[in-house]
């Protein structure tokens, strides 16, 4: 069972409430201070992508559940939309998902049991995550 789980229309408003909700979390888990704003803008970038690329110009759910595991918060970033496939017409510049693999400890792609697509981030929770010099 998640701590924290959303579910919310892909729209752009509801990416600063998930953002909102798991800073919270963050703060309640008195994480680093570098680890929580990594963690809200991994997962601000991974809501972002779901808003953007998902579900074309339809409408469907974003998920979001967060989860502490000893030492470790693993945040999933679930939609049902087209997958994450390369897109020649994409609006963005495609450096969201090489970001989320700098800010976080790992990074997941792909599609669940349900096959929605889901993008899992683990941050530490006792230290800030290593950028590679």
């Amino acid at each position: 069972m998640a701590d924290v789980q959303l579910t919310l229309p892909a729209r752009a408003e509801n990416v600063a409430v998930v953002r909102h909700a798991l800073g919270g979390l963050g703060e309640a888990l008195a994480l680093d201070p570098q680890t929580l704003s990594d963690m809200k803008l991994a997962v601000t970038e991974a809501c972002t992508n779901v808003v953007v690329h998902a579900y074309g110009e339809g409408d469907g759910p974003m998920e979001v559940a967060a989860t502490v595991d000893d030492d470790f918060l693993r945040v999933v970033v679930r939609d049902e939309g087209l997958g994450i496939l390369p897109r020649p017409d994409s609006p963005g510049l495609g450096l969201g998902l090489p970001l989320i693999a700098t800010l976080t400890e790992s990074l997941e792609l792909g599609k669940g049991t349900d096959d929605r697509t889901e993008v899992t981030m683990v941050f530490r929770l006792d230290e800030p995550a290593r950028v590679p010099s």
